[in-house]
């Protein structure tokens, strides 16, 4: 069936019963929340500490141009195009007899994943908001904040509740329906964060002693990259460009099918990108010019921000109001991402089993709490459970298996079926990116897109396994 015949089938039989966004800004702000969480806040700042400063985000945001824009606008192509989630996006688009839509159920499998400790995490920033607003951080020296975070994950019953809070509210925003609740909700909360976070820039960049850590951030010195290795800076850079747009499990997709198409999907791809963009490098002058200002190691870990950090506000004049707006920076940025993907998860089932959204709801509330129960307990009751060695915990295992894998694995779907002849087809995917006014989706890069991208995700997912596992040198042991 011609490309165009289908397009208009699609639009007659399923248009009429879509939600759509009620402006284009909320489609930007929702799309960027998903792409917004605690990557950009958490691991961006102490990755780019590890690996040279200024020198590291430049090679980043290289490879986020290259890397993560153009599977991000063919997610949000096969979106639109089918007017479907994930569930059934395949289905729809896919040539008659092929079996591209099994990899739905590997689509659905990440959302979930994701959230089965994201939801935790997102709690634990609750948490930490409360400590620090009631001043229970003051006087502390640093082995004593360390030992309120080791405490807090000793405590199932704790972050059970407020792993619960997080999942009654987001699914709370979802139950009031795209236009009333997840947009209306979604808009004021990124709002709230943009506004916070640029707060939290002048406070940093004004402390006394901060301007070493501005010129580590923002001078590149690209002797510090030979000093950690070449290859390591690259490759760690590729993978969090490839990594903070949380690709290839139709996050994205989701809100194509939510839009109309007056505007092409390669322009709304780089503005989500930019804004996701934004609030990394905001984060990082947050947190460099305040690491320099007393004298933090900001290359710590992921320990940055729960054990570091409140070392730094605890010395910081009014630390106790910077450190309180701080975390709610961070649960602003863990909701935007996690009411972006229970939007997804509620879709899911509408779009399989035609329930209403109330229904699908309830029934994503059970199943997200059932399924985010064993993360809490791995850090306490089930902490004898160490899937990747002494101390690794069942998150570790359900991170390795969305990051390293379904992530990979899906951009690499998206890839082939947007641009294979037996997939969905280049003319297909091009002609849907460009419908609308703005940018179009440069058609010269069809041979890097088809051919060249896919290895490098490739080269992305096995040096995964490599780091995770050590694969090469166990290999170099054998031959010697």
């Amino acid at each position: 069936m011609p490309y165009d015949n289908r397009a208009i089938n699609i639009e007659e039989v399923l248009h009429l019963q879509r939600e759509k966004f009620s402006s284009r800004l909320g489609f930007l702000l929702i799309s960027a929340g998903c792409a917004i969480g605690l990557g950009n806040v958490w691991r961006f700042p102490y990755i780019t500490g590890q690996y040279g400063g200024a020198a590291f985000v430049l090679i980043y945001l290289f490879f986020l141009v290259v890397l993560g824009l153009p599977i991000m606008v063919m997610e949000f192509s096969v979106g639109r195009a089918s007017q479907k989630s994930a569930a059934l996006s395949f289905h729809v688009l896919e040539p008659k007899g092929t079996k591209w839509h099994w990899y739905s159920y590997g689509a659905m499998a990440g959302n979930y994943l994701l959230m089965m400790f994201y939801t935790t995490v997102c709690g634990w920033m609750i948490i930490y908001f409360f400590k620090m607003a009631a001043g229970e951080f003051s006087g502390k020296n640093p082995e004593e904040v360390g030992a309120v975070f080791n405490a807090m994950l000793a405590q199932p019953v704790l972050m059970t509740i407020c792993m619960i809070t997080v999942v009654l509210i987001g699914f709370g925003v979802c139950s009031m329906g795209l236009k009333n609740g997840v947009e209306r909700i979604t808009k004021v909360m990124m709002s709230c964060l943009l506004v916070v976070i640029l707060c939290l820039v002048v406070r940093s960049v004004t402390l006394p002693g901060a301007s070493e850590g501005l010129r580590f951030y923002l001078m590149p010195d690209f002797s510090k990259i030979s000093e950690q290795g070449t290859g390591t800076v690259i490759y760690a850079a590729m993978g969090q460009a490839f990594f903070t747009l949380s690709l290839g499990i139709g996050a994205m997709a989701i809100f194509g099918s939510y839009i109309g198409r007056d505007r092409s999907l390669t322009g709304e791809s780089i503005n989500i990108t930019l804004l996701d963009t934004f609030v990394a490098l905001m984060s990082g002058l947050v947190i460099f010019p305040a690491c320099s200002a007393f004298q933090v190691d900001p290359g710590q870990g992921p320990g940055l921000v729960f054990i570091t950090l409140p070392n730094i506000f605890n010395a910081m004049p009014g630390g106790r109001l910077w450190g309180s707006l701080f975390f709610i920076f961070l649960t602003f940025a863990a909701f935007s991402t996690i009411i972006a993907v229970f939007e997804n998860i509620v879709s899911f089932a509408m779009d399989l089993w035609h329930w209403p959204r109330k229904k699908a709801v309830l029934f994503n509330i059970a199943a997200i709490i059932l399924l985010s129960m064993p993360c809490v307990l791995g850090f306490n009751l089930w902490s004898d459970f160490a899937p990747f060695g002494a101390g690794s915990t069942i998150q570790d295992l359900e991170d390795f298996i969305i990051s390293n894998n379904l992530l990979p694995i899906g951009s690499l779907i998206y890839l082939l079926f947007c641009t294979s002849r037996y997939g969905w087809g280049w003319k297909n995917f091009l002609a849907e990116a460009d419908q609308g006014d703005g940018i179009k989706f440069p058609a010269w890069t069809r041979c890097y897109v088809s051919y060249i991208l896919p290895l490098i995700v490739l080269v992305i997912f096995l040096q995964g396994y490599n780091e995770k596992f050590q694969l090469l040198n166990k290999l170099s042991a054998l031959f010697h």
